[in-house]
C-alpha cells in the first residue's frame, strides 16, 4: 500500500487543479455548465484516481487507475486547446496547464513503469491471445 500524499504525482494534480479552477473562474458565464465545467470535472479525477490506486490493495489495480488518472490529463489538454481557440483563454494560461498536464502524465507513465502489474489486466490479455490462437 502506498501513502498517496506523498507521491509527488498526486501534489502535481493537486496543484492542476487549483490551477484549472482558477484560470476558468474568468471563463463567460454562459459557459458555467459548458466548457468551465468540462474542464473541471476532468481535472479533479486525476489526483483521485491516483490517490484511489495508491491505497488499492495491489499494483495492479494501482497500475490500472494511474491510467485512468493519464487519460483524464489527455482530455485536459483537449479541453484545454479547444478553450484557447475559442478565446476563453490565453495563450499563457493554455500553455502553463497543458505543460502540467504533459508532467503529470510523463510523471505517471514512469510511476507505472516501476509496478509489476499482475492480476486480471494481464491475464485477461494472455487468455485473449490463447483464445485467438485455438481458434486457427
Amino acid at each position: 500500500m502506498h501513502r498517496f500524499m506523498n507521491l509527488d504525482v498526486w501534489n502535481l494534480g493537486m496543484d492542476l487543479v487549483v490551477e484549472v479552477y482558477k484560470v476558468t473562474k474568468e471563463f463567460p458565464k454562459h459557459e458555467t455548465y459548458g466548457l468551465q465545467s468540462e474542464l473541471r470535472r476532468c481535472c479533479v479525477p486525476i489526483p483521485s484516481r491516483i490517490a484511489e490506486g495508491a491505497e488499492r490493495n495491489n499494483d495492479a489495480e494501482f497500475h490500472l487507475l494511474l491510467g485512468d488518472a493519464a487519460g483524464s490529463a489527455a482530455k485536459l489538454i483537449t479541453q484545454v486547446v479547444l478553450a484557447r481557440r475559442l478565446g476563453f483563454m490565453n495563450s499563457a494560461e493554455s500553455d502553463i496547464l497543458i505543460d502540467k498536464a504533459e508532467h503529470i502524465m510523463n510523471s505517471i507513465f514512469k510511476l507505472q513503469a516501476k509496478l509489476k502489474p499482475k492480476g486480471r489486466s494481464g491475464l485477461g490479455l494472455k487468455v485473449a491471445k490463447k483464445n485467438l490462437s485455438n481458434k486457427k
